[in-house]
């Protein structure tokens, strides 16, 4: 079985939420909640590292203060993926590590998960990367621009991803009906990769309609990439982008507590 790693891409800047991995959640900065979620699966997954990659040194004392191993990137990376792609460089992992990515700002993300997106890519070798999906509930949330849709083919892997309502069901009297969106499913943005593959992926220029889209996700299927896609065993929980997802949160994890 391949060595798993995990690591979480984790940056100050944020335009709807400046500073938003050290904001406090239920008395702890945002990262370390992440963290430690990373930790309970790594328990599970006998994961070899965890790792926060960041380009600020602010996140860097934080995280370091708690016990996390930091990892400083460039300023510069457009993607989580070309992030990712430095560490697996510095780190010098080898081409079969898989490299689970948990982004720093999703403090509920389920240890099922975690550890799903990293089984599913060992046991789909033709797969360079693997992520997962779930059910379209609403006809509001087909057709919204902020939920990108994924279709598969029989095997599972990534036909499309897409902001539009896919695939359009010409012959509806409803235009995009709810009740053909089982063939698409609402993309969840976890993902594991081969290490070999996020080295080539820093290396590959941007294509026009991952331009168009503004999902990195296409730029590996323009070159060839295949993505195998499953749907998720629990539903991840509320991602902070926003003050409001920052109280929710809150809210959720004190209950826990």
């Amino acid at each position: 079985m391949s060595e798993t790693v995990l690591v979480i891409p984790s940056r100050y800047a944020s335009t709807r939420l400046p500073g938003k991995p050290l904001r406090l959640i239920a008395g702890k900065p945002m990262i370390q909640h992440v963290y430690e979620r990373a930790q309970a699966a790594a328990q599970e997954l006998g994961h070899k590292a965890i790792i926060v990659a960041t380009d600020d040194e602010r996140i860097q004392q934080v995280c370091e203060g708690f016990g996390a191993e930091v990892c400083m990137t460039s300023p510069d990376h457009e993607t989580g993926s070309d992030r990712l792609a430095e560490v697996v460089e510095i780190k010098q992992w080898s081409d079969d590590t898989i490299v689970v990515n948990l982004q720093g700002d999703e403090p509920l993300t389920p240890i099922e998960s975690l550890k799903q997106v990293a089984e599913n890519l060992e046991n789909n070798p033709e797969a360079t990367m693997s992520t997962l999906s779930t059910t379209i509930q609403t006809q509001a949330e087909y057709n919204d621009p902020n939920v990108v849709k994924v279709v598969t083919d029989k095997q599972g892997l990534a036909m499309y991803f897409s902001r539009a309502p896919i695939p359009f069901h010409r012959d509806s009297l409803e235009e995009n009906a709810i009740s053909v969106s089982h063939y698409a499913q609402r993309h969840i943005g976890i993902y594991a990769y081969r290490a070999a593959y996020l080295k080539s992926f820093a290396k590959m220029d941007a294509c026009q309609i991952e331009q168009l889209e503004k999902l990195e996700q296409l730029r590996a299927m323009w070159f060839g990439a295949r993505i195998h896609v499953a749907v998720a065993e629990q539903v991840p929980g509320h991602g902070v982008d926003t003050e409001e997802d920052l109280i929710a949160v809150e809210k959720i994890i004190s209950r826990r507590n």
